[in-house]
């Protein structure tokens, strides 16, 4: 009987996985010893560095990494270091291959099998001791002692922690433990594995407003700010089934990408007929039942932004707060007419708990099949060794989505 190199490779990777022999070679030779890494340095300073992988246990994984997304987090954390955090490996919005798996690993966080050669996301790490974790289980972003891939150090069990934990990198290491979470995800392709993070604080925002019960087929849904976020916010909207979305941005070029994705009505803060608060609300009113926004997301970050939100919504209406994931300032607003009058309804939403990743996995599909096109939102990609120009990209905003892609 013949059998091809391929079919070898198979029946390998079959008995090694069987056998639970996690530290076997990788089907393309020996597991590395080092990782080469974008090691945030200091302020705007990102270097290319080789360090040493830690050593792998038998709750561990080993992924190639194929790419990540940049966030605004990872854009502040790179300008001005808020969190205190250099050195460190970034990069939460991850993806790759998996290349060793310790073997007491069998599955992912939500129960599917797990093996070399799958494709793999990170969530949350939560530390299952606090009230929050204790008493509220299923909102494990509401942990006060959060751990992130990529943005917080990994300090379990070792001095040196693993660091190597960013998805900045030809090679990240997941340390298996209490807590941790992931997602083995081989029903997506590459892009949609990089915006999977993204729309999961999406979909968790879309959940949390759900709960006011204002948002249905005929909801006037108001998105304010057009960047990754809030674009990605309007295609979940439009995925969900709601109907006229209203996109405000002060770019052009992004509220032609709201409309692209599902924004039936755009509002540009740099338009004459559109340039003051007075006018931008008449026009919401005059698309929205003459009264305002049935429901609004903030999406900016921008204090100035998020004072003029409340004008858009109308009386009885509600307002999601998913735009400051880092301290931007505050904001001046009138109680009594922004919130008490209108009796309004307003939530916060805070990234995502792992209960999210398999509805938003479900949310990807279903952009395919309404034709959503969601992977055009990836307008740049860089290497490793560029990843200074991908931050300053980011900064500038000259595309929408920018990511890291290991060739």
């Amino acid at each position: 009987m013949d059998i091809t190199a391929s079919q070898i490779e198979s029946i390998v990777r079959s008995v090694i996985n069987s056998m639970g022999a996690g530290a076997a070679p990788t089907a393309n030779g020996p597991l590395p010893k080092t990782a080469h890494v974008a090691m945030l340095t200091g302020e705007k300073k990102i270097e290319l560095q080789e360090i040493p992988l830690p050593e792998l246990g038998d709750n561990d994984i080993l992924v190639k990494v194929e790419g990540a997304g940049i966030c605004g987090t990872d854009v502040h954390e790179w300008k001005m270091d808020p969190f205190g955090l250099i050195p460190v490996i970034l990069g939460h919005e991850g993806t790759g291959e998996v290349v060793y798996l310790g073997k007491n690993v069998k599955c992912d966080t939500a129960g599917k099998s797990l093996k070399v050669g799958d494709k793999i996301v990170t969530s949350v790490i939560s530390c299952g001791e606090c009230y929050a974790c204790r008493m509220v289980p299923g909102r494990t972003n509401l942990c006060d002692n959060q751990g992130v891939f990529g943005l917080i150090g990994d300090k379990r069990g070792q001095a040196e922690g693993n660091r190597a934990n960013g998805w900045f990198a030809d090679y990240m290491v997941i340390k298996g433990g209490k807590g941790v979470t992931y997602f083995q995800v081989n029903e997506l392709n590459l892009k949609q594995r990089m915006i999977l993070e993204l729309a999961c604080v999406c979909v968790h925002a879309l959940e949390r407003s759900q709960s006011t019960g204002l948002l249905n087929f005929g909801s006037k849904v108001l998105v304010q700010g057009c960047g990754p976020v809030g674009l990605v916010m309007i295609t979940v909207l439009r995925a969900a089934g709601i109907n006229h979305i209203i996109a405000v941005d002060g770019n052009e070029d992004r509220l032609k990408v709201a409309q692209k994705m599902g924004a039936k009505t755009t509002i540009c803060f740099k338009r004459p007929d559109e340039d003051t608060l007075e006018k931008r609300v008449a026009k919401v009113k005059a698309v929205a039942n003459n009264v305002g926004a049935d429901f609004a997301f903030q999406c900016t970050g921008a204090p100035i932004a998020a004072a003029d939100i409340y004008s858009y919504i109308r009386r009885g209406g509600g307002m999601c707060e998913m735009g400051f994931f880092v301290n931007n300032g505050e904001y001046k607003v009138n109680p009594h007419f922004a919130m008490c009058n209108k009796e309004i309804n307003i939530v916060g939403s805070w990234d995502y708990s792992a209960e999210d990743y398999p509805k938003t996995v479900a949310f990807l599909k279903q952009c395919q099949e309404m034709n959503i096109p969601i992977e055009d939102l990836i307008t740049h990609s860089f290497p490793l060794d560029k990843m200074n120009e991908a931050m300053e990209t980011n900064v500038a905003q000259k595309g929408i989505k920018i990511c890291y892609i290991n060739d």
